[in-house]
């Protein structure tokens, strides 16, 4: 494989449940990949086998060139690998300022310029100055989202993990989510792998994803195959039924 992040083989096997068997992906440089399937189909485990939350038995992770061993991440992975997680509120301190969890991850990884990078990420997911030193509380989901990217993005990753990020929210408010996470991978040229259970969300960010049912990695294939139909597995077919805006209609 030779994407900048490859997935060969993977298992995460969870006592005698494998949550993971044997899945393979591989991304491009700067591709937008979704991994799509009902609940439990491990999408989010394969996820977070990438960023050392979850615990792979089998398998090779390669991330931008480097194999990936155990759970253990080098800080350097985190510089270059961001997660955004699917509760906005869950992955935000409640007691903590705006400012405060912003600055966190510059401090951690010693980067300066703390003020400037807080301001200009701010700016670039449409959150002003004056969101600096509020609370998660005093925010609405979608900022709160907002927030969470920022926090991301504030590393200048090359590739963001993004785990169901608007399935939370509203659905007005996922359209704007969504148009900031494109827009922002186009400025940046970042590469991402995005988790969904919603076809017609994948469609619209992503060029090519992967289905997945118990564990396994069923089907590949374009957006442009999705929507066109042109698809092998009856799984797959199912999943676009049960998505909401895929009810096709006969003749």
């Amino acid at each position: 494989m030779t994407g900048v992040v490859s997935v060969e083989n993977l298992s995460v096997v969870y006592d005698d449940f494998r949550a993971l068997d044997t899945a393979s992906v591989e991304i491009g440089a700067g591709e937008s990949f979704g991994l799509v399937g009902e609940s439990g189909s491990g999408k989010s485990t394969l996820l977070r086998a990438i960023a050392g939350l979850a615990p792979a038995s089998e398998g090779a992770i390669h991330v931008l060139g480097r194999e990936l061993r155990g759970s253990r991440r080098e800080k350097a992975f985190y510089r270059a690998v961001q997660m955004v997680f699917q509760d906005p509120y869950g992955s935000l301190h409640p007691r903590q300022t705006i400012d405060r969890q912003l600055m966190e991850p510059l401090a951690i990884h010693g980067i300066g310029d703390g003020e400037r990078r807080i301001l200009k990420a701010l700016d670039e997911v449409g959150l002003g100055s004056g969101f600096r030193f509020r609370y998660p509380h005093q925010l609405s989901g979608g900022q709160r989202q907002r927030v969470a990217i920022a926090r991301a993005l504030i590393l200048e990753p090359s590739i963001l993990l993004l785990d169901e990020p608007t399935s939370a929210l509203d659905a007005s408010v996922q359209a704007e989510v969504l148009n900031l996470l494109e827009q922002v991978r186009r400025d940046r040229k970042l590469t991402f792998l995005m988790v969904s259970h919603d076809l017609g969300v994948v469609t619209h960010m992503c060029d090519r994803l992967a289905v997945m049912q118990a564990g396994r990695v069923v089907e590949r294939l374009s957006s442009a195959d999705l929507v066109a139909g042109r698809i092998g597995e009856d799984y797959t077919r199912n999943l676009m039924v049960a998505s909401k805006g895929f009810r096709r209609k006969t003749a």
